[in-house]
């Protein structure tokens, strides 16, 4: 039983973990956020509801400025205040708003908003037990050479559930009459909407996908669905 402490240990603190940061997520959010009011935008929340057949699709802000959408791992959709500051503006439009909670639905549709929220604590648990293995082979540089493997594998999962999720909001766009062409214009816009500037990391050790590569991959879904 001994033996198996190393490896039992961090399971346990990834699920104390896991537990931790999903009260704590939900309730910064609970705090920081308010239910999306906004008559001229309703229409366009009414049609991403009609395609996906429910009465309404429930939208809230969070009160952050960074540009960013959000699917809480209980399913809620967030978008920031920033990104809602950036529609009212006009650098946004209805329809761009609309891919990007056509986007967080996805995520939650798929289940990536729960995982994910699962995956974070199962990183830790891993950095830890392969952290306690490796140390005794490569001591000082055994625990640097679990969390660089950790990350790695973290980013790789986050940027296939990019995919996936746009993929799913391109499909729900095109049901509701949109098509992808707001999808696309948004990825276009979006490294100026959120500031991004150069010398970024390269984009495998990203959570998201490059953009040029995304646009790519919704321009081959419609292709593809253009020609069955």
């Amino acid at each position: 039983m001994l033996k198996m402490l190393p490896i039992l240990l961090p399971l346990l603190y990834g699920l104390m973990i896991y537990k931790f940061s999903s009260w704590r997520t939900l309730k910064e959010l609970d705090q920081q956020s308010t239910k999306l009011k906004d008559a001229a935008f309703t229409p366009t929340l009414e049609r991403l509801a009609v395609a996906l057949e429910l009465p309404q699709i429930s939208v809230n802000i969070y009160e952050i400025e960074p540009v960013n959408g959000l699917a809480a791992p209980d399913g809620r959709i967030f978008i920031t205040r920033g990104f809602y500051n950036k529609f009212e503006s006009g650098e946004v439009s209805a329809d761009e708003l609309a891919s990007v909670i056509a986007h967080e639905l996805g995520h939650v549709a798929l289940g990536h908003s729960r995982r994910r929220m699962i995956d974070f604590s199962g990183q830790n648990a891993l950095r830890m037990a392969l952290g306690a293995i490796l140390s005794r082979f490569l001591p000082g540089i055994g625990p640097w050479i679990a969390s660089h493997a950790a990350n790695l594998l973290a980013a790789r999962l986050s940027r296939s559930d990019e995919y996936e999720a746009d993929e799913y909001a391109a499909a729900l766009l095109t049901k509701a009459g949109f098509g992808v062409a707001p999808q696309i214009a948004l990825f276009e816009k979006l490294e100026h909407l959120t500031g991004a500037v150069a010398g970024k990391p390269p984009a495998w050790l990203l959570s998201h996908p490059k953009t040029e590569e995304r646009i790519a991959a919704i321009r081959q879904l419609e292709a593809r669905w253009s020609n069955p």
